[in-house]
């Protein structure tokens, strides 16, 4: 048979720009196509890379040629498709062998790959890369056997290993590139690392993969590095792949696959201008999963249907009895056409495309093919994938989907996305489908995916309803990617529709609860009673909530209990916050008695299990003080706990339990372990972060003092700075005898004359040194900008402290109380109570609406100026600038200084 060289060269120069330029860029080449060599110039391009400087320009230098030599001998007729694809697949073996020992070989010359090899999946894995393709390996290793430098951890070598491969091959340099290397078919792609030990791989297989992955292992052997460890994983898992029986989950699971392939695509029906070749009706994934789909099924019980190339897999269907030979043979012949067409779209640019274009375009893609023009090309694929559409249907139901199926498959995804008014439907409708595919751990099971699937079709709606639909889709999407289980979710929010609005607003308002509900999906069953949106009650009720059950429960269990508690009640009062239920002020009052009521049940259930160990102390107890936004009774829902322990009683008793320890050691180690039950993560999660710098001495001092020794360092010894946080300071835990007795101690370390001058010298300096190391993070800064929070306490500590002796100074641990009290003396304007009520609103809410404290995205903004009292974002910021002239104005007729307030 002859063949028109020169002509397919022609063809290749004035339709296909990447090949005219790889012709000019490889003369002699071309000199052996155009003699009509083809081995001989196939054999030139497999040496193509030799004498090259590095493996990256060998590598470069050989895809280039070996890419140019099959194009031309393919367009003339020379090459069959099944030795183009072949010779593709061979590249991408060897590319990733050569690649797999170099990177080792980087780290620990003259090894050999032992323990480090690539699974080729796919097209790869079957034989038949297309010409311009992605390839998706799996790279495993072996701990026991993976060449590495003695300092080397396996996981760490093997994780630099797999890097640099994908590096070596997919970097684009100015010889090209050799493979896009796509690593997402590896085991838990979400969370895992590039390269997998061969235990873990084999753990998810046995234990958690699902339908997709079995139907790319159809396909998969060893391609490179240590292949005989390749194939004996593959037989390890061979059981999971190929079952003797299955079970109705798996075959479910294999009809949601085989619709999804038409849920997806939305692009028209039959081969014109936008026609996907891959994903369209009657495509060639169509006819892949047709065979992959009985090979699924009938392939554990029959081995000879274990074929990995589609036309060998459907040939051997047919021989078998599975499909009919008339199925086999068309499909196989449509296979091949479509393949061949396919080649030519990416022999054009280099692009992995498979879309039909329009126009001069497609009329270039035909003229490639040897035919007149695009219409020709049209006429020719149409009836092909038409008769391929028919025969793939008959694997679904009458409606063009199978009965497991989600709810609304009729209407493709894109479509129902579109129809509820979601930007870019298609792309998100393969995000969406995406979700299912395994690589989300919260969907791997068999029920969680029924129950998702019963609850798209209104999450959607839900979705398409928030002020920002696409951005509230993500952020879904980022909840069930982080949850470790959502299966509860779905059927709640199937159960009470109404809860989906309430989440919306939760994803698109509140980013810091969102990311709470993606780590407790069972935050949401806060919100189901009645009095989900109810205030809390008072410190004494929510602290009997947190210890019910405790009786007879365990430490840990005790802890759990308080965090699950704590928990519930932060989301709730989040959704009031962003709902516009209550008030901010009021919310922030909430906050602090639940951390109250936490701390009560933590330092009492901690107390007691301490005791078991080391008894008590005669005479002595723990106190714990508040200050700050504790002490004040008004938390946000970023707020630390500050805290100082003390406690009562002879610092040189000791405790009478069988392991006694001397007071001061004892209330320490005591401190310790209550700091740790508010802090440390359990099963249920964190608490709180405890902040223990404001005891005395800081850092450097002990963690518990006694309160003798806390009222002498007062008295004595403490920076003006201790003092002003002293005014903030509250009890929080103790006997009442106890707490009136560290009251009186704060009373006399404040309530004492002061040098005026020293006074605002001290004050100015620590603000300034403040304002230097803190700056404000953005304009809705309530805090730190000046002018704002931080300027308003400390002129009002200033005041307190300067003020002392005159019935205690206004000394109230509550700001507002504060304030008022000031203000009723003349010592502030009466404006300053609307200044620090609008500030402290902004701040409750923006730790919330705006946590990176700029303009937070406009829904959120219409809540966080609602939550203000404000119409809009402007009238917050009229209000915030108005706020901090009142206290710039009252900062300059106090101290005698101006602040700069457009910082």
């Amino acid at each position: 048979m002859s063949f028109d060289w020169p002509d397919a060269i022609a063809r290749a120069r004035a339709n296909a720009p990447f090949l005219a330029r790889a012709l000019d860029r490889q003369p002699a080449l071309e000199d052996l196509l155009r003699q009509g060599r083809g081995g001989d110039a196939l054999e030139m391009a497999r040496a193509a890379g030799e004498g090259a400087p590095n493996c990256e320009t060998a590598l470069r230098r050989e895809r280039l040629a070996l890419a140019t030599a099959l194009a031309i001998g393919d367009l003339a007729g020379a090459f069959p498709l099944a030795q183009v694809m072949a010779e593709l697949s061979g590249l991408a073996d060897r590319a990733l062998d050569r690649a797999i020992g170099e990177a080792i070989a980087r780290r620990v010359e003259g090894a050999a790959p032992a323990g480090f090899l690539a699974l080729a999946l796919g097209k790869h894995g079957a034989g038949e890369l297309n010409y311009s393709s992605d390839i998706d390996p799996i790279l495993l290793y072996d701990p026991e056997t993976l060449p590495r430098r003695a300092r080397d951890e396996p996981g760490e070598a093997a994780q630099r290993y797999a890097r640099d491969v994908v590096q070596l091959l997919s970097a684009n340099t100015a010889e090209g590139y050799v493979f896009r290397v796509d690593l997402r078919l590896r085991p838990a792609s979400e969370v895992s690392p590039l390269a997998i030990s061969f235990d873990a791989a084999l753990s998810h297989y046995e234990s958690s993969a699902l339908a997709w992955e079995r139907a790319a292992f159809i396909r998969a052997r060893p391609a490179a590095g240590d292949i005989a460890a390749g194939e004996e994983f593959l037989a390890a898992i061979r059981p999971f792949v190929w079952r003797r029986s299955l079970d109705f989950g798996a075959i479910e699971d294999i009809g949601r696959l085989t619709s999804r392939i038409r849920e997806q695509y939305s692009g028209p029906l039959e081969p014109g201008p936008g026609f996907n070749l891959k994903q369209g009706r009657g495509g060639i994934r169509e006819i892949e999963f047709f065979a992959q789909a009985h090979q699924l099924i009938h392939g554990g019980r029959d081995r000879g249907l274990r074929e990995r190339g589609t036309r060998a897999a459907l040939d051997a269907l047919a021989a078998a009895g599975q499909i009919s030979a008339e199925d086999a043979r068309c499909l196989g012949d449509s296979y091949d056409r479509l393949r061949t067409v396919e080649h030519r779209l990416q022999m054009i640019e280099d692009h992995q495309t498979h879309t039909l274009p329009e126009g001069e375009a497609l009329d270039r893609v035909a003229r490639l093919d040897g035919l007149a023009d695009g219409a020709a090309l049209l006429a020719d694929l149409r009836p092909l994938c038409a008769d391929v559409a028919a025969r793939y249907a008959r694997l679904l139901d009458k409606d063009g989907r199978t009965p497991a199926a989600p709810a609304g498959a009729g209407e493709s995804l894109p479509a129902r996305l579109e129809r509820l008014g979601f930007a870019d439907p298609e792309a998100l409708a393969e995000r969406i489908a995406g979700w299912s595919d395994g690589r989300i751990r919260s969907l791997r099971s068999e029920a969680a995916r029924a129950s998702f699937d019963a609850l798209l079709p209104r999450l959607l709606e839900a979705l398409a309803e928030a002020p920002d639909p696409r951005r509230a889709l993500i952020l879904w999407e980022d909840l069930i990617t982080k949850a470790s289980s959502a299966i509860n979710l779905f059927r709640l929010l199937d159960a009470r529709p109404a809860l989906l609005d309430q989440l919306v607003g939760v994803l698109t308002l509140a980013p810091p609860l969102a990311e709470e509900l993606a780590r407790r999906p069972d935050l949401l069953d806060a919100l189901i009673d009645r009095s989900a949106l109810d205030l809390p009650g008072d410190v004494p009720e929510l602290a009997a909530r947190m210890a019910r059950g405790e009786t007879g429960d365990d430490y840990e269990a005790a802890l759990d209990r308080i965090r699950i508690v704590t928990a519930e009640t932060r989301f709730a009062l989040g959704v009031q916050l962003i709902e516009r239920v209550h008030d901010p002020l009021e919310i922030a009052a909430a906050l602090s008695r639940t951390a109250e009521a936490a701390l009560d049940i933590a330092a009492r259930t901690t107390e007691q299990d301490f005791a078991a160990r080391h008894g008590t102390v005669p005479g002595g107890e723990l106190l714990v003080l508040g200050l700050g936004r504790l002490g004040g009774g008004a938390l946000t829902h970023a707020s630390d706990l500050d805290i100082v322990y003390l406690f009562t009683g002879d610092h040189g008793a000791e405790s009478d339990g069988e392991r006694p320890l001397g007071a001061t050691l004892y209330f320490n180690r005591l401190a310790q372990r209550v700091s740790g039950a508010l802090s440390v993560p359990t099963a249920q999660g964190a608490l709180y972060e405890v902040d223990t710098r404001l005891r005395p001495q800081g850092a450097q001092g002990p963690l518990a003092v006694s309160l003798d020794s806390f009222a002498r360092y007062q008295r004595e010894d403490a920076w003006t700075w201790e003092h002003m946080a002293l005014t903030r300071a509250r009890p929080l835990y103790g006997s009442p005898e106890a707490r009136a007795a560290l009251e009186s101690a704060i009373a006399d370390a404040l309530i004492r004359p002061r040098d005026p001058d020293g006074l605002r010298h001290d004050v100015l300096r620590m603000r300034a040194d403040m304002a230097a190391n803190k700056p404000p993070r953005g304009s809705l800064d309530a805090k730190l900008l000046r002018g704002g929070l931080v300027d308003l306490e400390f002129l009002v500590h200033f005041l307190q402290l300067r003020e002392s002796t005159r019935q205690g100074g206004c000394i109230f641990p509550d700001l507002g109380q504060a304030i008022a009290c000031l203000v009723e003396r003349g010592l502030l304007p009466e404006a300053m109570r609307e200044a620090e009520t609008m500030m402290t609103r902004l701040l409750v809410a923006g730790r919330l609406l705006a946590p990176d404290l700029v303009s937070p995205p406009p829904a959120a903004t219409r809540a966080l100026a609602g939550a203000c009292g404000c119409a809009d974002l402007n009238e917050v910021l009229h209000k915030l600038g108005a706020a901090r002239q009142c206290v710039a104005s009252a900062w300059y007729e106090i101290f005698e200084e101006r602040l700069e307030t457009d910082r």
